[in-house]
């Protein structure tokens, strides 16, 4: 691992510039044919949906392989998908529906898989992505990547065994496909605002979902049915759902922030929930430019997703209706509404894109970048100190998920963390 910020930003576009231009001998065949099949490993409403978007992405793709931490989720998810527009691509036998914890091996390992989607909640993913690239398959992700720093080094690992292999590797930070912003950063990038000084990023919703325990489960059972409130498997709100604009930030200020201050708590979160309802950090850059960023899940406040990056010359408002680019003086620059493509498909469009035509698209590095650096937020919020990027990419001995999970395990002891007592591990 690079020791610094700067060498860890400097060795990743060394890496991939190298991968980029990778012998064609490296790069995985696709089953000996043009046909893409494709297996899910968590199929709950984002897996299935990310299984619609692929299916409708591109011609000759089928789904062959579905797996849950239940047989009857998998079964259930191939019946609801093949009433769909995509049903005629849902071609999932009996014996390719696996469930449990250990169904990711099987779909991942499974003859008739070329391209993995990679779905279940974040905690899992290091795990499910370090065994795609071992298996030599493509790979789609959903954001975050990690919820600690283990996850991340195991990511940045798992990033260079796929460019070693040429496989592809495409992550679901959907904004990084939506016109509006492209257009917008592409702008910022060229000069149009001047020398990039601060701004404000904002992930204000109205809330999440709540799963109340069933009859007979186990606190384990319990916790994977109700994973969103639970850290080691959702992240908190900074880093399951905000990290879409942390994102954003981390791609129009150029690179990750070297350190993050702030504060959070939680006013209206059910009994037994871990995470925090609001929470307020500023991100710092060596160089002195701050970024301040607010997520909430507040039932009844007002919702805002937006961002604004302010320059010397202009400032960018970077929004999902659509950016904007003014000079102070009020001459625009550019504007552009949110249209078309749908950012959710052109993601599995450019990746099978790749695929066919053994180009380098490799995603987990930038992808993984942007989750610690909301993990670096959430951790602020959590000790109340200043946590900086080098101890988190570097020193942090913090790893959430336990080494062996089974369903006989012993579920991880839920608490919520209270600045100036939760300690910076």
């Amino acid at each position: 691992m690079p020791h610094t910020r700067r060498e860890f930003v400097k060795s990743s576009a060394a890496l991939t510039a190298a991968a980029s231009i990778a012998p064609a001998s490296l790069h995985a065949y696709v089953g000996g044919s043009d046909s893409l099949r494709i297996g899910v490993v968590g199929a709950g409403g984002r897996g299935k949906g990310a299984c619609r978007d692929n299916l409708v992405s591109s011609a000759g793709v089928e789904l062959t392989a579905i797996g849950d931490l239940t047989m009857d989720l998998a079964r259930n998810a191939r019946e609801a998908l093949k009433q769909t527009e995509v049903g005629e691509q849902v071609t999932v036998s009996d014996n390719a529906l696996f469930g449990g914890l250990d169904a990711f091996r099987e779909v991942i390992n499974h003859p008739k898989v070329d391209v993995v989607i990679l779905t279940t909640s974040p905690g899992f993913r290091p795990i499910h992505l370090a065994e795609a690239v071992r298996a030599g398959k493509h790979v789609f992700m959903e954001k975050p990547v990690c919820v600690d720093p283990a996850g991340f080094r195991s990511c940045l690992h798992s990033a260079r065994i796929a460019d070693e292999k040429g496989l592809v590797c495409v992550a679901g930070t959907m904004f990084r496909r939506q016109k509006s912003y492209i257009d917008a950063i592409t702008q910022i990038e060229r000069g149009a605002i001047g020398e990039r000084l601060s701004g404000t990023a904002r992930y204000c919703s109205q809330g999440i979902w709540w799963r109340k325990r069933k009859p007979g489960m186990s606190d384990l059972a319990a916790q994977l049915y109700n994973w969103y409130h639970h850290v080691w498997l959702s992240g908190d709100q900074i880093v399951e759902q905000a990290v879409h604009n942390i994102d954003a930030i981390v791609w129009a200020m150029g690179g990750p922030p070297s350190s993050a201050y702030g504060s959070g708590g939680q006013f209206t979160r059910p009994q037994g929930s871990e995470i925090y309802d609001n929470m307020n950090i500023d991100f710092k850059w060596d160089d002195g430019r701050v970024v301040s960023f607010k997520c909430r899940q507040i039932p009844g406040s007002k919702p805002d997703i937006s961002n604004m990056i302010v320059g010397t010359e202009g400032v960018a408002h970077v929004n999902p209706g659509g950016s904007r680019v003014v000079r102070h003086d009020g001459e625009l620059i550019s504007e552009t509404p949110h249209s078309g493509p749908y950012p959710y498909v052109g993601e599995h469009a450019d990746m099978i894109r790749a695929i066919r035509d053994r180009e380098h698209l490799n995603e987990t590095v930038q992808v993984a970048t942007s989750s610690l650096t909301a993990v670096m937020g959430r951790l602020a919020g959590y000790t109340g100190q200043e946590v900086t990027w080098d101890f988190m990419a570097n020193d942090s001995t913090l790893k959430l998920m336990p080494d062996e999970l089974t369903e006989d395990s012993v579920a991880p002891e839920p608490y919520v963390r209270i600045p100036g007592r939760t300690k910076l591990l």
